[in-house]
């Protein structure tokens, strides 16, 4: 693999929240995944990318540190081509023990059997389509609040200025018993809770964000479970002053779906 940079890197990488949505989309040419081909493009390549997944929630927090992550085509009923992809991106147990040593308020333990679940691959292999950028997962661990998670995101800051991109994925809105499978677009309730946590994110309002409990009814059946939510509050708690938010895939789908996404750089 080339491991020559084509672009330069910035003091301090930046960090990307993904709406991934449909396994479908990283094998299908749509508006999304025609995006993040484009934004991979402009975006500096990382020495290594850490990735917070909707899809691995655990007890206690474990972080990947296998030297080959397998492709976990962790979802049933779609086409044969889906799960024949193979995202054949390495691993970084270096960058796993890093996270391990440095991070003090809770215990992290390496995990050498989960690999990349499709939370994670559909979307880089889309962004570095070569995958030759080693990739570690970061757990979720069922047991801590979302205040818990927004402190631990702040522990990872260090990764930024060492050349990792921070990749957080899940969906804003995301509400499976709601689906409305011809709506190509948001249900009223959906598209409410959408601009509701867009606007407390342009305004930097965490603690809001991070008590999405009391924010109203619309957006509780939008995050009527909290796993593709948290994703979202790991790239919020690691944005600096005079950083920058930049939304794209801004838009609803299936009633109930957000893809609207956002990376966070400084200007």
């Amino acid at each position: 693999m080339n491991d020559i940079n084509p672009k330069p890197s910035p003091k301090q990488m930046p960090v990307l929240f993904v709406g991934h949505g449909n396994p479908m989309y990283a094998i299908e040419k749509n508006d999304y995944s025609d995006t993040w081909r484009s934004l991979g493009e402009t975006l500096p390549k990382p020495r290594a990318i850490l990735c917070i997944s909707a899809h691995w929630e655990t007890h206690g927090i474990k972080v990947t540190a296998m030297p080959q992550p397998k492709t976990i085509h962790d979802f049933g009923g779609f086409p044969q081509a889906l799960f024949d992809v193979h995202y054949p991106a390495k691993g970084s147990p270096e960058l796993a023990s890093e996270i391990i040593q440095h991070i003090k308020s809770h215990p992290i333990e390496p995990d050498m059997h989960w690999g990349l679940d499709h939370g994670c691959w559909s979307v880089l292999r889309c962004l570095y389509p070569q995958a030759d950028v080693p990739i570690v997962q970061l757990s979720l661990d069922r047991t801590l609040s979302p205040d818990d998670h927004y402190a631990l995101a702040k522990d990872l800051l260090f990764l930024r200025t060492q050349g990792v991109m921070i990749v957080g994925s899940g969906n804003m809105v995301h509400n499976l018993r709601l689906v409305e499978w011809e709506n190509k677009g948001g249900a009223p309730w959906a598209i409410t809770a959408n601009d509701i946590l867009k606007a407390l994110i342009v305004d930097d309002n965490h603690p809001a964000l991070i008590d999405y409990t009391n924010l109203g009814k619309d957006v509780q059946l939008a995050i009527n479970s909290a796993e593709h939510y948290l994703p979202m509050l790991y790239i919020l708690a690691l944005k600096q002053a005079k950083e920058t938010i930049s939304f794209f895939n801004d838009s609803l789908e299936m009633g109930s779906l957000s893809m609207t996404s956002f990376f966070i750089d400084e200007k």
